[in-house]
Protein backbone atom coordinates (compact mmCIF):
# COMPACT_ATOMS: atom_id res chain seq x y z
CA UNK A 1 0.00 0.00 0.00
CA UNK A 2 2.80 2.46 0.89
CA UNK A 3 4.64 1.73 -2.24
CA UNK A 4 1.05 2.36 -4.46
CA UNK A 5 0.96 5.98 -2.21
CA UNK A 6 4.23 6.74 -3.10
CA UNK A 7 3.84 6.38 -6.93
CA UNK A 8 0.72 8.24 -7.10
CA UNK A 9 1.61 11.10 -5.19
CA UNK A 10 5.02 10.78 -7.59
CA UNK A 11 1.82 11.03 -10.45
CA UNK A 12 0.07 13.91 -8.56
CA UNK A 13 3.17 16.28 -7.97
CA UNK A 14 4.84 15.93 -11.94
CA UNK A 15 1.11 16.24 -13.41
CA UNK A 16 -0.70 18.42 -11.01
CA UNK A 17 2.99 20.30 -10.48
CA UNK A 18 1.09 20.38 -6.35
CA UNK A 19 4.49 19.52 -4.12
CA UNK A 20 4.39 16.16 -1.81
CA UNK A 21 4.69 17.96 1.37
CA UNK A 22 1.54 19.49 0.60
CA UNK A 23 0.03 16.32 -0.43
CA UNK A 24 1.50 14.50 2.82
CA UNK A 25 -0.05 17.67 4.62
CA UNK A 26 -3.23 17.16 3.60
CA UNK A 27 -3.27 12.97 4.29
CA UNK A 28 -1.86 14.37 8.44
CA UNK A 29 -5.30 16.67 8.22
CA UNK A 30 -7.75 13.94 6.43
CA UNK A 31 -6.48 11.33 9.18
CA UNK A 32 -6.96 13.91 11.81
CA UNK A 33 -10.00 14.83 10.48
CA UNK A 34 -11.20 10.77 10.47
CA UNK A 35 -10.34 10.55 14.37
CA UNK A 36 -12.16 14.03 14.99
CA UNK A 37 -15.05 12.00 13.04
CA UNK A 38 -14.76 8.39 14.70
CA UNK A 39 -13.60 9.38 18.63
CA UNK A 40 -15.64 13.02 18.26
CA UNK A 41 -12.85 15.02 18.94
CA UNK A 42 -9.16 15.19 18.09
CA UNK A 43 -7.22 17.33 19.98
CA UNK A 44 -4.54 15.43 21.55
CA UNK A 45 -4.35 13.51 18.74
CA UNK A 46 -1.07 13.79 16.13
CA UNK A 47 0.18 11.94 12.60
CA UNK A 48 3.32 11.64 11.44
CA UNK A 49 4.32 10.23 7.96
CA UNK A 50 7.90 9.10 7.17
CA UNK A 51 8.01 10.93 3.60
CA UNK A 52 10.09 8.56 2.31
CA UNK A 53 8.42 5.81 3.16
CA UNK A 54 4.84 6.78 3.40
CA UNK A 55 4.72 5.03 6.70
CA UNK A 56 2.23 6.41 9.04
CA UNK A 57 1.61 6.81 12.71
CA UNK A 58 -1.55 7.95 14.32
CA UNK A 59 -1.21 8.49 18.12
CA UNK A 60 -3.34 10.15 21.00
CA UNK A 61 -1.63 11.80 23.90
CA UNK A 62 -3.54 9.91 26.60
CA UNK A 63 -3.35 10.61 30.57
CA UNK A 64 -2.50 7.58 32.96
CA UNK A 65 -5.25 6.77 35.40
CA UNK A 66 -4.77 3.85 38.63
CA UNK A 67 -7.79 1.77 37.73
CA UNK A 68 -10.97 1.72 34.99
CA UNK A 69 -13.32 3.18 37.16
CA UNK A 70 -11.54 6.86 37.16
CA UNK A 71 -11.33 6.58 33.42
CA UNK A 72 -13.80 9.43 32.63
CA UNK A 73 -12.89 10.27 28.85
CA UNK A 74 -11.09 7.08 27.05
CA UNK A 75 -9.64 9.83 24.54
CA UNK A 76 -8.10 11.51 26.73
CA UNK A 77 -7.45 8.71 29.65
CA UNK A 78 -5.70 5.25 29.86
CA UNK A 79 -5.53 2.80 32.77
CA UNK A 80 -2.12 1.76 34.09
CA UNK A 81 -2.65 -1.41 33.12
CA UNK A 82 -3.21 -0.26 29.44
CA UNK A 83 -0.03 1.78 29.79
CA UNK A 84 2.01 -0.68 31.18
CA UNK A 85 1.25 -3.13 27.50
CA UNK A 86 3.13 0.04 25.96
CA UNK A 87 5.58 1.07 28.11
CA UNK A 88 6.92 -0.49 30.70
CA UNK A 89 8.01 3.24 32.54
CA UNK A 90 4.19 4.50 32.68
CA UNK A 91 3.18 5.84 36.08
CA UNK A 92 -0.04 7.21 36.99
CA UNK A 93 -0.03 10.89 36.31
CA UNK A 94 1.71 10.90 33.10
CA UNK A 95 1.46 11.14 29.57
CA UNK A 96 1.60 8.46 27.44
CA UNK A 97 1.32 8.25 23.34
CA UNK A 98 -0.99 5.49 22.40
CA UNK A 99 -1.05 4.47 18.82
CA UNK A 100 -4.71 4.51 16.86
CA UNK A 101 -5.45 2.01 14.07
CA UNK A 102 -7.28 3.56 11.29
CA UNK A 103 -8.88 -0.13 10.16
CA UNK A 104 -10.82 1.27 13.33
CA UNK A 105 -12.64 4.10 11.70
CA UNK A 106 -15.90 3.87 10.21
CA UNK A 107 -17.28 4.37 6.94
CA UNK A 108 -18.33 7.82 7.24
CA UNK A 109 -15.09 8.97 8.67
CA UNK A 110 -13.57 7.17 6.08
CA UNK A 111 -14.97 9.21 3.74
CA UNK A 112 -14.66 12.45 5.33
CA UNK A 113 -10.91 11.48 5.40
CA UNK A 114 -11.51 10.81 1.56
CA UNK A 115 -12.88 14.16 0.61
CA UNK A 116 -10.55 16.08 3.05
CA UNK A 117 -7.90 14.76 0.93
CA UNK A 118 -9.44 15.41 -2.88
CA UNK A 119 -10.32 18.85 -1.72
CA UNK A 120 -6.79 19.95 -0.52
CA UNK A 121 -6.01 18.69 -4.13
CA UNK A 122 -8.69 20.52 -5.82
CA UNK A 123 -7.46 23.63 -3.72
CA UNK A 124 -3.59 23.13 -4.43
CA UNK A 125 -4.06 22.69 -8.77
CA UNK A 126 -6.54 26.00 -8.83
CA UNK A 127 -4.13 27.48 -6.90
CA UNK A 128 -1.04 26.16 -8.85
CA UNK A 129 -2.94 27.61 -12.01
CA UNK A 130 -3.44 30.66 -10.82
CA UNK A 131 0.18 31.37 -9.82
CA UNK A 132 1.46 30.14 -13.12
CA UNK A 133 -1.24 32.61 -14.95
CA UNK A 134 -0.58 35.22 -12.72
CA UNK A 135 2.72 35.46 -13.71
CA UNK A 136 2.22 35.90 -17.38
CA UNK A 137 -0.38 38.96 -16.02
CA UNK A 138 0.44 41.41 -18.67
CA UNK A 139 2.18 39.47 -21.04
CA UNK A 140 1.23 38.24 -24.66
CA UNK A 141 0.10 34.33 -24.77
CA UNK A 142 -1.73 32.13 -27.71
CA UNK A 143 -5.10 30.59 -26.68
CA UNK A 144 -7.34 27.98 -28.68
CA UNK A 145 -10.90 29.90 -29.26
CA UNK A 146 -13.35 27.70 -27.28
CA UNK A 147 -16.96 29.05 -28.03
CA UNK A 148 -18.72 31.99 -27.66
CA UNK A 149 -20.75 32.83 -24.20
CA UNK A 150 -23.09 35.53 -25.50
CA UNK A 151 -20.60 38.13 -27.20
CA UNK A 152 -17.94 37.14 -25.23
CA UNK A 153 -15.70 34.58 -26.11
CA UNK A 154 -14.14 31.11 -24.17
CA UNK A 155 -10.52 30.83 -25.04
CA UNK A 156 -8.40 27.85 -23.77
CA UNK A 157 -4.81 29.03 -22.82
CA UNK A 158 -4.29 25.15 -21.80
CA UNK A 159 -4.61 24.43 -18.13
CA UNK A 160 -7.35 27.16 -17.92
CA UNK A 161 -9.71 29.04 -19.57
CA UNK A 162 -10.03 32.57 -20.43
CA UNK A 163 -12.69 35.39 -21.13
CA UNK A 164 -12.40 37.39 -24.28
CA UNK A 165 -15.02 40.31 -23.56
CA UNK A 166 -17.06 42.22 -26.08
CA UNK A 167 -14.92 45.46 -24.79
CA UNK A 168 -12.05 43.95 -25.91
CA UNK A 169 -12.65 42.88 -28.89
CA UNK A 170 -11.75 44.19 -32.27
CA UNK A 171 -14.63 45.38 -34.05
CA UNK A 172 -15.11 43.50 -36.88
CA UNK A 173 -12.96 39.77 -35.57
CA UNK A 174 -14.53 37.29 -35.97
CA UNK A 175 -13.04 33.62 -34.93
CA UNK A 176 -14.14 30.00 -35.61
CA UNK A 177 -14.03 27.47 -32.54
CA UNK A 178 -10.28 25.65 -33.00
CA UNK A 179 -8.88 28.80 -34.00
CA UNK A 180 -5.30 29.80 -32.60
CA UNK A 181 -4.89 33.06 -31.84
CA UNK A 182 -2.40 35.48 -28.93
CA UNK A 183 -4.02 37.51 -26.96
CA UNK A 184 -2.76 39.61 -23.89
CA UNK A 185 -3.79 38.72 -20.51
CA UNK A 186 -5.39 41.94 -19.02
CA UNK A 187 -5.99 40.52 -14.86
CA UNK A 188 -6.13 36.96 -13.12
CA UNK A 189 -8.63 37.10 -10.04
CA UNK A 190 -8.18 33.93 -7.95
CA UNK A 191 -12.17 33.04 -7.35
CA UNK A 192 -13.25 30.22 -5.01
CA UNK A 193 -13.90 27.88 -8.71
CA UNK A 194 -10.94 28.77 -9.88
CA UNK A 195 -8.35 31.44 -11.76
CA UNK A 196 -10.84 33.83 -13.48
CA UNK A 197 -9.11 35.22 -16.68
CA UNK A 198 -9.43 38.04 -18.21
CA UNK A 199 -7.81 38.79 -21.39
CA UNK A 200 -7.85 41.65 -24.74
CA UNK A 201 -6.99 41.70 -28.09
CA UNK A 202 -7.56 45.74 -28.35
CA UNK A 203 -5.22 47.25 -25.44
CA UNK A 204 -1.77 49.17 -26.89
CA UNK A 205 0.48 46.36 -25.29
CA UNK A 206 -0.50 43.65 -26.92
CA UNK A 207 1.03 45.26 -29.95
CA UNK A 208 4.08 46.09 -27.96
CA UNK A 209 4.50 42.60 -26.56
CA UNK A 210 4.23 41.02 -29.89
CA UNK A 211 7.14 42.96 -31.55
CA UNK A 212 9.34 42.05 -28.19
CA UNK A 213 8.50 38.53 -29.32
CA UNK A 214 9.54 39.36 -32.78
CA UNK A 215 12.54 41.72 -32.31
CA UNK A 216 15.41 40.49 -31.53
CA UNK A 217 16.86 43.59 -30.66
CA UNK A 218 14.19 44.80 -28.37
CA UNK A 219 14.00 41.37 -26.38
CA UNK A 220 17.91 41.74 -25.86
CA UNK A 221 17.09 45.53 -25.25
CA UNK A 222 19.34 47.44 -28.04
CA UNK A 223 16.48 48.63 -28.68
CA UNK A 224 13.59 50.13 -26.84
CA UNK A 225 9.77 50.57 -27.19
CA UNK A 226 9.15 54.27 -25.75
CA UNK A 227 5.66 55.03 -26.64
CA UNK A 228 2.83 52.93 -28.56
CA UNK A 229 -0.83 54.25 -29.21
CA UNK A 230 -3.44 52.26 -30.58
CA UNK A 231 -6.61 52.24 -32.40
CA UNK A 232 -7.27 48.55 -32.65
CA UNK A 233 -7.93 47.00 -35.80
CA UNK A 234 -7.20 50.20 -37.61
CA UNK A 235 -3.53 52.13 -37.00
CA UNK A 236 -0.89 51.69 -34.39
CA UNK A 237 1.79 54.20 -33.78
CA UNK A 238 5.11 53.03 -32.09
CA UNK A 239 8.49 55.50 -31.06
CA UNK A 240 11.66 53.27 -30.22
CA UNK A 241 14.60 53.91 -29.74
CA UNK A 242 17.88 52.53 -30.17
CA UNK A 243 20.73 52.72 -27.30
CA UNK A 244 23.12 51.45 -29.94
CA UNK A 245 24.42 53.96 -32.36
CA UNK A 246 24.77 51.65 -34.77
CA UNK A 247 21.52 50.09 -34.77
CA UNK A 248 18.83 51.71 -36.76
CA UNK A 249 15.62 50.78 -34.61
CA UNK A 250 12.94 51.41 -37.40
CA UNK A 251 14.84 49.32 -39.36
CA UNK A 252 15.14 46.40 -37.04
CA UNK A 253 11.41 46.39 -35.86
CA UNK A 254 10.29 46.31 -40.00
CA UNK A 255 13.25 43.54 -40.62
CA UNK A 256 14.08 42.30 -43.79
CA UNK A 257 11.52 43.25 -45.90
CA UNK A 258 9.28 44.05 -43.81
CA UNK A 259 9.00 40.36 -42.58
CA UNK A 260 9.02 40.99 -38.97
CA UNK A 261 6.18 43.49 -38.98
CA UNK A 262 4.54 41.92 -41.35
CA UNK A 263 4.28 38.90 -39.40
CA UNK A 264 2.63 41.34 -36.75
CA UNK A 265 0.14 43.04 -38.33
CA UNK A 266 -1.10 39.69 -39.96
CA UNK A 267 -1.38 38.49 -36.47
CA UNK A 268 -3.87 41.76 -36.17
CA UNK A 269 -5.42 41.04 -38.75
CA UNK A 270 -4.16 43.41 -41.23
CA UNK A 271 -4.19 46.52 -38.66
CA UNK A 272 -1.62 49.08 -40.04
CA UNK A 273 1.52 49.76 -37.71
CA UNK A 274 3.49 52.77 -37.90
CA UNK A 275 7.25 52.75 -36.95
CA UNK A 276 8.89 55.98 -35.77
CA UNK A 277 12.10 57.32 -34.25
CA UNK A 278 11.85 58.28 -30.34
CA UNK A 279 13.64 61.94 -30.03
CA UNK A 280 13.69 63.36 -26.37
CA UNK A 281 13.22 66.98 -28.68
CA UNK A 282 9.30 67.43 -28.13
CA UNK A 283 9.74 68.89 -31.83
CA UNK A 284 11.58 66.56 -33.44
CA UNK A 285 9.02 63.67 -32.07
CA UNK A 286 6.02 65.20 -32.99
CA UNK A 287 7.04 65.81 -36.59
CA UNK A 288 8.21 62.03 -36.27
CA UNK A 289 4.58 61.06 -34.98
CA UNK A 290 2.72 62.71 -37.79
CA UNK A 291 4.17 60.64 -40.39
CA UNK A 292 4.24 60.12 -43.24
CA UNK A 293 3.08 64.15 -43.49
CA UNK A 294 5.29 66.39 -43.92
CA UNK A 295 6.05 69.48 -41.76
CA UNK A 296 6.63 73.02 -42.00
CA UNK A 297 7.82 74.44 -38.10
CA UNK A 298 6.59 72.46 -35.17
CA UNK A 299 6.08 74.83 -32.10
CA UNK A 300 6.04 72.58 -28.95
CA UNK A 301 5.21 74.27 -25.25
CA UNK A 302 6.81 71.15 -23.25
CA UNK A 303 5.18 72.23 -19.60
CA UNK A 304 1.64 72.73 -21.17
CA UNK A 305 2.28 69.74 -23.39
CA UNK A 306 0.93 71.30 -26.71
CA UNK A 307 2.23 71.98 -29.58
CA UNK A 308 1.92 74.04 -32.84
CA UNK A 309 2.19 72.28 -36.32
CA UNK A 310 2.79 73.81 -39.67
CA UNK A 311 2.25 71.82 -42.67
CA UNK A 312 2.20 72.70 -46.29
CA UNK A 313 -1.21 73.37 -47.67
CA UNK A 314 -1.23 70.23 -50.22
CA UNK A 315 -0.77 68.15 -47.01
CA UNK A 316 -2.90 69.21 -44.58
CA UNK A 317 -5.20 65.98 -44.76
CA UNK A 318 -2.78 63.49 -44.53
CA UNK A 319 -0.97 65.20 -41.54
CA UNK A 320 -4.87 65.13 -40.01
CA UNK A 321 -5.34 61.51 -41.37
CA UNK A 322 -8.82 59.78 -42.16
CA UNK A 323 -10.99 61.19 -39.20
CA UNK A 324 -8.75 62.70 -37.74
CA UNK A 325 -6.61 59.36 -36.92
CA UNK A 326 -3.02 60.06 -37.91
CA UNK A 327 -3.17 63.70 -35.53
CA UNK A 328 -4.97 61.94 -32.87
CA UNK A 329 -2.54 58.74 -32.62
CA UNK A 330 0.26 61.46 -33.33
CA UNK A 331 -0.57 62.95 -30.08
CA UNK A 332 -1.11 60.12 -27.60
CA UNK A 333 2.00 58.50 -28.88
CA UNK A 334 3.85 62.18 -27.62
CA UNK A 335 1.37 63.21 -24.83
CA UNK A 336 1.05 66.48 -26.38
CA UNK A 337 -1.90 68.10 -27.44
CA UNK A 338 -1.20 69.07 -31.49
CA UNK A 339 -2.95 71.52 -33.39
CA UNK A 340 -2.26 71.37 -36.92
CA UNK A 341 -2.39 74.11 -39.57
CA UNK A 342 -1.97 74.50 -42.83
CA UNK A 343 0.45 77.53 -44.16
CA UNK A 344 -2.45 79.44 -45.24
CA UNK A 345 -4.56 78.73 -42.83
CA UNK A 346 -1.09 79.55 -40.50
CA UNK A 347 -1.07 83.24 -41.66
CA UNK A 348 -4.65 83.98 -41.72
CA UNK A 349 -5.18 83.17 -37.79
CA UNK A 350 -4.21 86.02 -35.85
CA UNK A 351 -3.19 83.22 -32.87
CA UNK A 352 -1.02 81.31 -35.10
CA UNK A 353 0.97 84.01 -37.16
CA UNK A 354 4.66 83.53 -36.99
CA UNK A 355 4.95 86.90 -35.97
CA UNK A 356 3.90 85.88 -32.34
CA UNK A 357 6.69 83.95 -31.41
CA UNK A 358 9.20 87.06 -31.77
CA UNK A 359 11.34 88.19 -28.86
CA UNK A 360 13.75 90.78 -29.55
CA UNK A 361 15.49 89.50 -26.77
CA UNK A 362 16.81 86.47 -27.83
CA UNK A 363 19.35 85.78 -30.60
CA UNK A 364 18.61 84.60 -33.82
CA UNK A 365 18.87 80.81 -34.17
CA UNK A 366 19.53 79.30 -37.32
CA UNK A 367 16.32 78.21 -38.98
CA UNK A 368 16.45 74.71 -41.66
CA UNK A 369 13.38 76.18 -43.76
CA UNK A 370 10.53 73.60 -44.80
CA UNK A 371 10.83 70.82 -42.23
CA UNK A 372 12.08 72.44 -39.58
CA UNK A 373 10.94 71.38 -35.90
CA UNK A 374 12.14 73.68 -33.07
CA UNK A 375 10.95 73.45 -29.34
CA UNK A 376 9.17 75.84 -27.69
CA UNK A 377 11.30 78.26 -25.91
CA UNK A 378 11.13 81.88 -25.97
CA UNK A 379 14.49 82.63 -28.10
CA UNK A 380 13.89 79.32 -30.19
CA UNK A 381 10.06 80.67 -31.60
CA UNK A 382 11.51 83.93 -32.20
CA UNK A 383 14.54 82.69 -34.29
CA UNK A 384 11.74 80.84 -36.39
CA UNK A 385 9.42 84.09 -36.56
CA UNK A 386 12.26 85.84 -37.78
CA UNK A 387 13.32 83.61 -40.49
CA UNK A 388 9.63 82.64 -41.51
CA UNK A 389 9.43 86.60 -42.26
CA UNK A 390 12.24 86.52 -44.24
CA UNK A 391 11.36 83.65 -46.21
CA UNK A 392 7.41 85.09 -46.40
CA UNK A 393 8.83 88.19 -47.46
CA UNK A 394 10.60 86.23 -50.76
CA UNK A 395 8.24 84.33 -51.72
CA UNK A 396 5.33 87.23 -52.26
Amino acid sequence: MNKELMEALDILEKEKEISKETLFEAIENSLITACKNHFGKSDNVTVEINRETGDFLVTAEKEIVATEEEVEDEIDQITLEEALTISKKAQVGEKINVEIKSKEFGRIATQNAKNVILQKIREEERSVIYGQYFEKEKDVVTGVVQRYVGKNIAINLGKADAILNETEQVKGEVFKPTERIKVYILEVKNTPKGPRILVSRTHPELVKRLFESEVTEIKDGTVEIMSIAREAGSRSKIAVYSKDPNVDAVGACVGMNGARVNSIVEELRGEKIDIVNWDENPGNLIQNALSPAKIVAVFADPDEKTAKVVVPDYQLSLAIGKEGQNARLAARLTGFKIDIKSETQAKDAPGFRYEDYMDDEYEEDEYEGEGAVEETSEAEEAAVADETDTVEGTEE
